[in-house]
């Protein structure tokens, strides 16, 4: 079979598949609230380990104590998730894809999505990875 062939089956049966599971119900009608990610400048992270479904709809609710300014990463993470929308000050990001969160000042950021592939994948802030400031999703 060429590879023309087999990537025009494969969107087939991932096409007939979605119908299926979007005629089950809408996945995204309740999320799961994960416990959530504080960013603390004296003690760095309050959860630094999470343990997530593939196919299960998250909401992760991280939030800044402004004192520093944190560029939180879950670049692994984040590809490959389906992203739904990202809630800052109860405004709506619908995005492609994300990489990263950053907080200049105090607040909360809403993450709404759905792991896709099981794996082991890491959060940090980038640059204070040894003071506290990473972690480990696992997708199983």
């Amino acid at each position: 079979m060429s590879k023309a062939a087999r990537t025009l089956l494969g969107m087939l049966v991932f096409g007939v598949l979605g119908t299926v599971v979007a005629a089950e119900g809408d996945p995204t009608r309740r999320a799961d609230r994960l416990e959530p990610l504080f960013l603390n400048a004296a003690t760095g992270f309050s959860v630094s380990h999470y343990e997530l479904r593939t196919g299960v709809y998250y909401r992760w609710r991280i939030e800044s104590d402004g004192l520093e300014e944190y560029r939180l990463l879950a670049p692994a993470l984040f590809r490959e998730s389906w992203i739904d929308q990202v809630v800052i000050e109860d405004k709506e990001v619908k995005p492609f894809g994300l990489y990263a969160v950053e907080f200049d000042d105090e607040g909360v950021i809403d993450v709404w999505f759905i792991p896709q592939r099981p794996g082991e994948y890491t959060f940090y802030v980038e640059g204070l990875e040894n003071q506290g400031f990473s972690g480990v999703f696992v997708v199983k």
